[in-house]
């Protein structure tokens, strides 16, 4: 199991709550997450110039920051309950940006010295997703005609 789906409560440890309750936080986290991932999206081409993917660029590595502190404190202290590591880190970082999982769960294979699960999980997306991408532009182009 990937690092972070190991650290993520399931069942009924989840401050005794319900799975549609954890949904539900889910869900809120992910609308904060998506609200600030569009003012980024709006304000970093106003602010940095439209020449480079800065949104991008700035989700990315606030994302990262974020969700790697989120889940050290989470997982390392009693300061943040489980109900709101998963608000946080699944739902408004998830909101905000997946590639921040992505590092995690890389940073994380790379701690428990796992550098082989870590190599592959890079190359694996890098290409499996260059290659979606170019395939999902591909079904694009079909679909309309153009």
């Amino acid at each position: 199991m990937p690092p972070l789906e190991r650290a993520l409560p399931i069942g009924d440890t989840l401050d005794r709550g319900s799975a549609m309750d954890r949904f539900l936080l889910v869900c809120f986290g992910g609308a904060l997450g998506t609200g600030a991932r569009y003012l980024v999206a709006i304000g970093a081409p106003r602010i940095l110039g439209t020449t480079f993917p800065y949104a991008t660029l700035t989700v990315n590595v606030v994302g990262s920051f974020l969700l790697g502190a989120i889940m050290h404190v989470g997982l390392t202290t009693n300061l943040m309950s489980p109900g709101l590591r998963l608000t946080l880190a699944t739902g408004v970082v998830g909101g905000f940006t997946t590639y921040s999982t992505f590092n995690y769960e890389t940073i994380e294979f790379l701690r428990e010295g796992a550098y082989w699960l870590a190599g592959l999980n890079v190359a694996a997306t890098l290409l499996l997703c260059l290659l979606a991408g170019a395939l999902g532009l591909a079904a694009g182009r079909w679909l309309v005609g153009s």
